[in-house]
C-alpha cells in the first residue's frame, strides 16, 4: 500500500526543476498561494493514527511518500521536523520516502540518534539536469543513508550518471517529463543514456512518463493525458531491475522489535511503469496506482 503524507504544505523555488512546480499550479487554480508554509494541523499525525480497531491507519508495510506538497528539509520547516523524526522512528514498521532538492541541509536536519541511518528511510535526491545532478548527489553519496535513490523528474536537461552509479550506493533512479503550464520538453534520447548507465551500473532504472512534450528521433509528440503518458513509457522499453532492493522493516512489540518483511524483486504494472501495481476501478478507464 503506498499514502501520501503532508505534514506541512508550501515550498519556496530553488532551481530550474522547480518552475513548473506541480503544487504552485495546483494551488493557483485553488486560488492559494504556493509559497505560503504552514503546519497541516489535519494530517500532521497521520503515521500514528488509528481505526475503530486499534490498528494503524497506515498498515505495516506500507510505503509513505513524505512532503510531496512541499520539502522535508525546507529551513521554514525546521521547527516541526523533530516531532516527524520521532513518528518516523516509532513507525519503523513502513518506509518512508523522502525526496529533497535542498540535500546540503540534511546533514545538520538529521536526529541525534540517526547514527548510520535508519532502515525505514529511503533518502532521493532530486536532479532535473546535469549540473543539479553534479551539485547533488555526491552530497548524498557522502550522507549515512540505508537507501538511497535520484529522482530526474522533471528531466529538462541530458545527465550523465556514470560517476555517480560507480560506487554502487544509489538503488534506484526514477525519470520522468514536466507536466502542466510551461512544461519543457524531454528528451528520449536523454532517458535512454539514464538508462544505459544504469544498465552498466546494475542499478534499477524506471521511466515513469513522458511529460506533456515528448521529443524521440526529432519528433515533438504532445501528450496531455497522464495514462498515455505512463503507457508510452513502458512501451519504450527504458526500464531495468538491477540488483535487488532489500528491505528490513520491524515492528515494535513490548519494546522489541522483530522482523517484519524483507521486499527484493520489483513487479510493476504491465501497461504502465510507474509504480509496482495497478489496480483497475469500476468506472475509470485508466488504473489506480500504488506503490
Amino acid at each position: 500500500m503506498s499514502d501520501i503524507w503532508n505534514p506541512w504544505h508550501g515550498c519556496k523555488k530553488v532551481s530550474p526543476g522547480c518552475q513548473n512546480c506541480y503544487m504552485f499550479h495546483l494551488d493557483s487554480q485553488r486560488g492559494k498561494d504556493g509559497a505560503l508554509i504552514y503546519k497541516v494541523q489535519s494530517s500532521f499525525e497521520r503515521p500514528l493514527k488509528r481505526n475503530r480497531r486499534g490498528d494503524f491507519v497506515i498498515p505495516p508495510g506500507s510505503t509513505i511518500r513524505v512532503c510531496m506538497t512541499s520539502d522535508f528539509f525546507l529551513e521554514e520547516a525546521d521547527e516541526w521536523r523533530g516531532e516527524v523524526w520521532n513518528m518516523i522512528e516509532k513507525r519503523s514498521d513502513v518506509l518512508f520516502y523522502l525526496l529533497t532538492k535542498r540535500i546540503e541541509r540534511v546533514k545538520d536536519c538529521l536526529p541525534e540518534n540517526w547514527g548510520d541511518g535508519w532502515e525505514n528511510v529511503w533518502m532521493n535526491v532530486s536532479a532535473e539536469n546535469q549540473k543539479m545532478a553534479d551539485r547533488r548527489i555526491p552530497v548524498l553519496l557522502d550522507l549515512p543513508f540505508k537507501h538511497r535513490g535520484i529522482m530526474a523528474a522533471p528531466l529538462i536537461g541530458e545527465i550523465d550518471l556514470t560517476q555517480h552509479l560507480s560506487l554502487g550506493k544509489i538503488e534506484r533512479v526514477i525519470v520522468g517529463g514536466e507536466n502542466y503550464d510551461g512544461a519543457r520538453e524531454c528528451h528520449y534520447e536523454w532517458v535512454q543514456r539514464m538508462h544505459q548507465d544504469c544498465v552498466k551500473n546494475n542499478v534499477n532504472f524506471e521511466f515513469i512518463e513522458t511529460g506533456n512534450h515528448f521529443v524521440r528521433n526529432g519528433c515533438k509528440y504532445k501528450i496531455l493525458d497522464k495514462r498515455k503518458q505512463q503507457e508510452q513509457a513502458k512501451k519504450s522499453g527504458l526500464f531495468y531491475e538491477g540488483r535487488a532492493v532489500s528491505l528490513h522493516l520491524t515492528e515494535v512489540a513490548q519494546g522489541e522489535s522483530v522482523p517484519l518483511f524483507q521486499t527484493n524483486a520489483v513487479t510493476l504494472c504491465e501497461s504502465c511503469a510507474y509504480k509496482k501495481f495497478c489496480r483497475t476501478q469500476s468506472g475509470r478507464p485508466s488504473c489506480m496506482l500504488t506503490l
